[in-house]
């Protein structure tokens, strides 16, 4: 199924006149050469790091860091400075965050790794590097499949010691665009591991491993994909605080009024166009886009949506639909959703078009495997930096997951081009179309998710699918796009609040999450009355 596209630029025609300067260029995702952004100098990005392995005995053949010199070609061209040093400073040059990419290096398998195969694999040893907190790697071909482990270690920013090595979930081609979906087959899409959040490092150490197989009663090593590099992912400075309480009617920042109409629809589909609005100075058009469809629910360029009761929420939705007098919509109120200007966005990164299916009929609940070792005041930065690595390192045309919750139960606004919409998302390999994803962030094959978290699961469900009439106790039939559970063109039945594991056989969301979902549907039904 081709998805409908909606520019984004059409979305804010009028809006647009009125902006103070022109908009920066917007583009698709640009070819691997151009992930490599100018450096960020800015202060330290948020983060509490991995936990800190004891310092290396003087004399150890690893001790210590090596300043590394130019990671490539691509890094002298961004940057501009083939030293390595005195790059610009990211804000003042306006970048919400930078990509450092690394090619990988030939190495010999670790001696203290006694179940790996004795062949060489691929990394890099210790290197000082420009300041990151999210890392990840990719490879050229997005359908060659990886065979082998990742292990990173990292030194926090400013300090000396390193941290123990930690595993990158490598099983990671489950959340991408379906095969043959226009996301698919931009020639951009690379393949890559899941991204690891390490908090404000400088250093760091990697080693990639081909694991061994079985063939005729002999051992042999698997190859690891072409193309091997180490993507650091700097998220940037947090956006600055709006200048007007959150949810004041008309109130935007820098002091305009927004003119936005109360009877603009609530009615999931295409973005309304020709919205009459004034643009705050400070949002370019791709930002402004990125609020415009959202424009029902709360002032251009806000940077929250605010909750409502369960029946204001009612009232808006039987309004919109123009539903009988006294017809009880099942939909849960709508909940406090921080947008994607509220988490610092950089709307410049992503595929200016916005792309949506017909319905919403399931939710697809994930972990983003990016580790737990993130504070909710960090979630923001956790969210550019996931959003930087899937648009420049893995080629997709943007954020993948509809929506995110954190371990607080804070709620955000994912893939651009409306809450209340049916936007494709790509996040469950074979079941985008018609279906919404939601990331807990965090891992969760081990460790219990937050009772705060799994609430919030809830009450987005009841909402969210409640404007779809959907029973999140239900089940639905959904037809797989393709994956390596189900055939294409296969119907399933499936909970229409699903995990990642019923649409492809992997271990997201966590066996823990997993477990959950069960008490997310009941909530999330009686959420919505029923």
């Amino acid at each position: 199924m081709r998805p409908l596209m909606v520019t984004s630029i059409g979305v804010t025609c009028a809006a647009a006149l009125t902006l103070p300067l022109a908009a920066p260029a917007l583009s698709a995702p640009v070819p691997h050469a151009s992930s490599a952004r100018p450096p960020s100098v800015s202060p330290q990005s948020p983060g509490a790091g991995p936990p800190a392995a004891p310092a290396d005995p003087a004399g150890s053949a690893s001790s210590g860091s090596t300043p590394a010199g130019p990671a490539s070609d691509e890094s002298r061209t961004a940057t501009g400075d083939p030293s390595g040093s005195g790059e610009p400073d990211a804000r003042a040059a306006g970048l919400a965050g930078s990509t450092q990419s690394l090619p990988l290096e030939p190495i010999a398998a670790s001696s203290d790794r006694s179940a790996a195969p004795a062949a060489p694999g691929r990394g890099l040893d210790r290197r000082t590097t420009r300041p990151f907190s999210l890392l990840g790697v990719v490879w050229d071909d997005a359908d060659a499949e990886f065979h082998g482990t990742v292990q990173v270690r990292t030194r926090a920013a400013g300090g000396e010691r390193w941290s123990d090595w930690q595993d990158v979930e490598t099983h990671n081609d489950e959340h991408a665009a379906d095969l043959g979906s226009d996301e698919r087959a931009s020639g951009a899409v690379r393949g890559s591991t899941a991204p690891l959040w390490v908090g404000a490092s400088d250093g760091v150490e990697v080693r990639v491993l081909p694991e061994a197989a079985e063939e005729q009663g002999r051992s042999i090593v698997v190859r690891l994909p072409e193309g091997l590099r180490l993507e650091l992912v700097d998220p940037g400075p947090d956006p600055a605080p709006e200048s007007a309480p959150a949810g004041q009617a008309g109130a935007v920042p820098g002091g305009r009024t927004s003119v936005t109409s109360a009877s603009l629809p609530v009615r999931p589909g295409p973005p309304p166009a020709g919205t009459a609005t004034v643009v705050p100075e400070m949002l370019t058009a791709a930002s402004a886009a990125a609020s415009a469809v959202n424009a029902e629910f709360a002032p251009l360029g806000a940077s929250v949506i605010p909750a409502m009761t369960q029946a204001e929420t009612a009232e808006a939705a039987a309004e919109a639909a123009e539903e009988a007098a006294g017809a009880k919509p099942y939909i849960g109120p709508r909940p406090r959703i921080i947008t994607r200007k509220g988490w610092g966005a950089d709307e410049k990164l992503r595929e200016r078009n916005f792309a949506y299916t017909k319905t919403v009929k399931a939710a697809f609940v994930h972990h983003s495997a990016t580790g737990n070792n993130y504070t909710c005041k960090q979630a923001p930065s956790v969210l550019r930096s996931i959003y930087r690595y899937h648009v420049k390192s893995s080629g997709w045309r943007d954020f993948g997951y509809n929506f995110a919750v954190d371990k607080c139960g804070n709620i955000y606004e994912g893939r651009a081009g409306g809450v209340s919409r049916a936007v494709l998302g790509a996040h469950t390999l074979g079941f985008n179309t018609n279906t919404m994803g939601i990331a807990v962030l965090g891992s969760y094959s081990s460790t219990n998710p937050p009772a705060a978290a799994v609430t919030a699961v809830a009450k987005l469900t009841a909402w969210k699918l409640g404007l779809f009439g959907r029973n999140p106790k239900g089940k639905v039939t959904l037809v797989s796009g393709g994956s390596n559970k189900y055939a294409k063109g296969r119907k399933v039945k499936m909970n229409v609040i699903s995990g990642h594991r019923d649409g492809f056989a992997t271990e997201c969301p966590g066996a823990r999450l997993y477990k959950k979902l069960g008490t997310a549907r009941t909530s999330s039904a009686h959420l919505q009355g029923r």
